[in-house]
């Protein structure tokens, strides 16, 4: 051991000696309680002390300073005497006739040495005191300083050795060296640290005590704690040099000057509970941050995560083994370096267990939130009913952003994260408000599904703008995307940073097959024309059947069911209930036996949801194993056919291409009724798309696509099967008023980017500014930037103000923008800020404004209709067709009342009844209001009554798209209300719209809305739990899987447990935001002005 340390421990052991106890702070006795001879012999023994170190301190060596957490050990022990408190009244240096020779200036001089001299002692430290230290617990080898501004800690070994033996100087826990140091000498302190790691190096070094080798380790550590062991080994050599004696000098006087100036500064007043707190947490978040940083680093045994994953995948979705390509994706290097990762691979491949390992790495080990992104909202529902039981079991949220769903920002958790599950519309208003709050670094990680949306109309434009937020503010936030149809990658990874992973595989074979007249060709690259004569159809055909059935669907599909499944992809949702009921006229009635029993109960469950009504076409096809699947059911009736073909009672659907990209039903074989989706021919993604359904992983060892086609289609269908997947191309400026404008509307109303050269640097990171080389031909990205926003200004949604600064006219040069332009910054103004929060397609911001200001001059209460037309979608309205006769017959049955609020709207009876009779009408009336309070009339209806099948009858629509119309109503009335709470003038409706919305989200009676809160619970399941006794949330979340099946129809085990843990997820929630609403109330405000003085002193 080195001499210096040899000399620092026989310094300490005569104070020890010499000094009053460290016992007890509190009981150590004064000057003025000393016997005479104590005094003298102190006065002796300091004197001598302390011309020891004027002769001996160029020798001493300074002690290593090891940062450290907090010691949890009963004791703190300290390197030097305790300091009684000083007032202001009193003298700072009580008996000391001067600054060089006290002892406690002595003890000062002492920690300047070993905070300066802590990057030069590294160079000479040794092993040897692993030989002395070694058998102590670590918890013992402290030595321990405060200071105020960090709370910084330092700690002196308990057992500090003397020439003679082991002294031991202590200090028990309910004391504290920092009570009894000067405010002075606290604040000097914490400035001599800081500017002693100017001089040295920062970083800190821990030993490993169990073995002679020493091992530096960097690590973030709490500025709160430092641990110093202490070196006894006396061999150590002596180093000084005159540098070190001059900054010695220096810092003498320096800190002469700061004792003599502030000799009468207040010692501040700690309240030991809030240290005690304080240290507490410290500790916590030391003990955190160890946890994730070993787990990042040691892989746990299911890629960094605990095997109770691996066992959750087994239990509820039967996944034992990985396949070969997702263990390659999921240890890429560009993955555990965080780099942002697109990966693409067939329909059925495998994507989305890999992105769901990726989030739950992201929510456990890294302890951050995640955004999945995916495209419809029963997508969405479905995924938070599989990840929920995951939620329950790992301890973190799963929350549904889609319809009406969500809140803005989302609740801020301290302890649990969040799994947001999000359509693309709601997870980009999220991500607008996690940047408004500035929490848009707690994102982790964000998954968008299907990327190729990006390329796809107005949402595809939302998906770019929300992504390219995230880019531009958060640097910390990994994207990772996927999609089976992806073709120019080139540009998806220059827009998002990311490296590109692609495979091939499949877990089950797919062949294609071209099916013309009789024949069946199978699709070969390698032959001449694309494809290979395959076999003939060997069906016995009647004539009457072929008039039936020209493409021979029936000898195609009866190859396969019922053993097996089989999906007909249809043009059109006619055609699907056409070819669902001519297939069953032509099967034999040997098909009613399969599974009978079953079907039977799908008919009554069909009839029990839709109270008692029953769709004539799927009374007919359900017995025979057949449906027809698309968007003109109702959702109960998708979800209840959805689990019945899952579990093989129904064998076969016809349906549209939507089933392609929407819940995952896979099939044995998949049939193309025709090369059309509508009127317009099959694109090589949709093609894709619906063959990918082809094949069951598990189930069939080969999966088959039979594409029909007519001869004056061959040549077209030959370029599809051959040519390459389409290119996605940006939607931003195609998608005007949803796209660039409400881009630039956000980007000011966010501050993102507030003047002419940010907002144009922000469009050259987007996916548009990537291509824009493609997509600009006659104007430039500068034109039409320059052009949205003066469309903005002149609408009254954005206001101009003059500035030009010198960052401005450096933009403008690099640009060539004119002058002029540069002149000018943007804000929001109101209307533009509402238009922004409510996310309100600025088509018709000033219309919905004009409506809902007319509104206030005369809103009619006695009925909810007003309230309902003013959030009827407008973009709804101008896709509708009334039947003028029932409008009229409606119109005549409205109450007085009600008919004042048509009045109100612009709408009379006389031209209702014009319209309805045939006649000529002079007056013109706008039609997209007339169009409004017609769909009004039905969402009245529909509240009023809450049975869709009357509603359908009444209005000779399709159930289906009056419940799209009600969840786009509820949608639109939840943007409508947050656009009014940005307008003090709008405060009335405020109220009136938080129940507007949760009646048309739910559309129920008012006892069933708890139960369909829990995410895959619809309106007859509801009924069904409702009629059983389980009448609330807490019902549901305490009930046991098992007696669920036996009391509620058709619910299979799965569906039972992912119900209970949905609503055991929301009550946990819902218990959690109001705990932490409590510990807000009794938690100290952060701007109390005390706190807000103590951190100025601070800082």
């Amino acid at each position: 051991m080195d001499e210096g340390c040899s000399r620092i421990r026989r310094r300490v052991s005569v104070r020890k000696r010499n000094r009053p106890s460290l016992e007890s702070v509190s009981a150590a006795p004064t000057a003025a309680e000393l016997k005479p001879g104590d005094e003298e012999k102190e006065e002796e023994d300091e004197e001598m002390v302390a011309g020891s170190r004027r002769r001996k301190t160029m020798d001493v060596q300074p002690v290593e300073v090891q940062p450290r957490h907090l010691s949890n050990s009963p004791e703190f022990h300290v390197p030097f005497p305790t300091f009684r408190n000083i007032d202001s009244e009193e003298d700072l240096f009580g008996d000391y006739d001067s600054f060089a020779e006290n002892s406690f200036l002595a003890q000062v001089d002492d920690l300047e040495q070993k905070y300066l001299q802590l990057p030069e002692h590294r160079k000479h430290a040794t092993d040897h005191a692993t030989e002395d230290l070694c058998s102590e617990s670590i918890k013992h080898n402290t030595l321990s300083m405060t200071t105020v501004g960090d709370c910084t800690e330092l700690k002196i070994d308990e057992h500090t050795k003397n020439q003679s033996g082991h002294d031991e100087v202590s200090i028990e826990p309910a004391t504290d060296v920092l009570y009894d140091i000067p405010s002075s000498q606290v604040l000097f302190f914490e400035n001599l640290y800081n500017s002693s790691n100017d001089l040295g190096d920062p970083s800190t070094e821990e030993r490993d005590w169990n073995s002679s080798s020493h091992k530096t380790v960097n690590k973030e550590l709490p500025i709160n704690n430092v641990e110093q062991p202490q070196q006894t080994d006396e061999s150590s050599s002596k180093v000084r040099t005159s540098s070190d004696a001059n900054r010695r000098k220096s810092l003498k006087d320096h800190l002469k000057n700061t004792m003599t100036g502030n000799a009468k500064a207040q010692t501040p007043v700690f309240s030991r509970t809030k240290q005690l707190k304080e240290t507490l947490l410290s500790e916590e978040i030391n003990v955190a941050k160890k946890t994730i940083e070993s787990s990042l680093d040691d892989l746990g045994p299911f890629y960094s995560l605990p095997s109770k994953v691996r066992d959750l995948y087994v239990q509820f979705k039967g996944i034992e083994k990985l396949y070969e390509w997702q263990h390659a994706c999921l240890t890429l290097n560009s993955v555990q370096e965080r780099k942002n990762l697109i990966y693409s691979l067939p329909t059925s491949g495998g994507k989305t267990l890999v992105a769901e390992i990726l989030m739950l790495q992201e929510l456990l080990c890294r302890r951050k939130d995640v955004l999945m992104i995916l495209p419809y909202v029963a997508i969405v529902q479905e995924k938070i009913s599989g990840l929920s039981t995951f939620g329950i079991e790992l301890g973190f949220f799963v929350e549904e952003y889609a319809g009406s769903k969500g809140k803005f920002p989302p609740i801020k958790r301290r302890e649990k994260k969040s799994l947001y599950i999000a359509t693309i519309e709601k997870g980009h208003s999220l991500v607008n408000s996690l940047i408004e709050t500035e929490r848009i670094n707690s994102l982790g990680l964000v998954v968008v599904d299907e990327l190729h949306m990006i390329g796809e109309g107005s949402r595809g434009a939302i998906l770019e703008m929300t992504l390219a937020k995230i880019l531009y503010t958060s640097k910390t936030t990994q994207i990772i995307g996927m999609s089976a149809t992806l073709n120019n990658v080139e540009d998806l990874q220059e827009f998002l940073q990311a490296e590109y992973y692609t495979s091939q595989f499949r877990p089950v074979e797919l062949k294609e097959y071209l099916k013309i007249k009789d024949a069946i060709y199978e699709v070969d690259s390698k032959a001449e024309n694309g494809m290979t004569f395959s076999r003939l159809l060997n069906y016995k055909y009647s004539d009457t059947l072929k008039k039936m059935d020209p493409d021979h669907l029936v000898a195609l599909v009866t190859e396969v069911i019922p053993n097996y499944s089989c999906l007909v992809f249809c043009p059109t949702k006619k055609n699907c209930e056409n070819v669902a009921a001519m297939i069953c006229k032509i099967l034999s009635k040997e098909y009613l036996k399969h599974k009978e029993k079953e079907k039977h109960e799908v008919i009554k469950n069909l009839k029990n949801i839709s109270s008692g009504n029953l769709c004539p076409v799927l009374k007919h096809t359900i017995p025979f194993g057949v449906a027809y699947h698309h968007s003109g059911l109702t959702s109960d009736e998708r979800k209840l056919l959805e689990e019945a073909y899952s579990a093989g009672v129904l064998c076969l659907f016809t349906c549209t291409s939507t089933l392609a990209a929407g819940v995952n039903l896979p099939a044995r074989r998949v049939i193309l009724r025709a090369p059309y989706v509508a009127k317009e021919f099959l694109k090589r993604n949709q093609y894709k798309q619906m063959i990918g359904r082809a094949g069951r992983a598990g189930i069939d060892s080969t999966g088959e696509s039979i594409l029909i086609l007519q001869e004056k289609d061959k040549q077209q269908v030959l370029e599809l099967i051959s040519r390459p997947l389409e290119n996605c191309y940006s939607q931003l400026v195609q998608e005007f008023t949803k796209g660039i404008q409400t881009l630039f509307l956000s980007l000011i109303g966010l501050k993102i980017a507030t003047n002419l050269g940010d907002i144009y640097h922000f469009m050259s990171g987007t996916f548009f500014g990537v291509q824009q080389k493609i997509l600009l031909k006659e104007r430039s990205l500068w034109e039409i930037t320059v052009e949205s926003l003066r469309y903005l200004t002149e609408k009254g949604l954005l206001q101009k103000d003059t500035i030009l600064t010198e960052k401005g006219l450096l933009q403008k040069d690099t640009i060539h923008g004119s002058e002029e332009e540069f002149q000018y910054s943007f804000h929001i103004t109101k209307l533009g800020r509402a238009s922004f929060k409510g996310t309100i397609d600025l088509a018709y911001c000033d219309s919905l404004y004009r409506d809902l200001k007319k509104g206030l001059e005369g809103l009619v209460l006695e009925s909810l209709l007003h309230l309902i037309y003013l959030t009827t979608p407008y973009d709804m309205a101008s896709q509708c067709n009334p039947d003028w006769m029932i409008y009229f017959r409606q119109f005549s049955q409205l109450s007085p009342a009600e008919q004042n609020v048509a009045v109100l709207v612009g709408v009379s009876e006389n031209f209702i009844g014009k319209k309805a009779s045939g006649q000529a009408i002079r007056k013109k009336v706008d039609k997209n209001i007339v169009n409004r309070l017609y769909l009004s009339f039905v969402l009245y209806t529909l509240l009023k009554e809450t049975n869709i099948w009357s509603v359908s009858e009444k209005f000779n629509m399709p159930r289906g798209y009056i419940q799209n119309l009600l969840s786009g109503a509820a949608a639109f009335s939840s943007c409508v209300l947050h656009f009014c709470e940005e307008l003090e003038e709008f405060w009335v409706y405020r109220a009136l719209l938080v129940e507007l919305t949760k009646k048309l989200t739910y559309c129920v009676k008012a006892e069933l809305i708890p139960l369909m809160e829990v995410t895959g619970v619809l309106e007859g399941r509801a009924r069904q739990l409702y009629n059983a006794g389980y009448k609330s949330l807490m019902h549901l979340a305490n009930a046991n899987p098992e007696v669920l099946i036996k009391t509620i129809d058709h619910l299979s085990r799965r569906q039972a447990k992912q119900i209970v843990s949905s609503a055991k997820l929301l009550l946990h929630e819902k218990a959690e935001a109001l705990q932490e609403e409590v510990e807000e109330l009794l938690r100290l405000p952060s701007d109390f002005p005390g706190i807000v003085a103590s951190s100025v002193e601070k800082a």
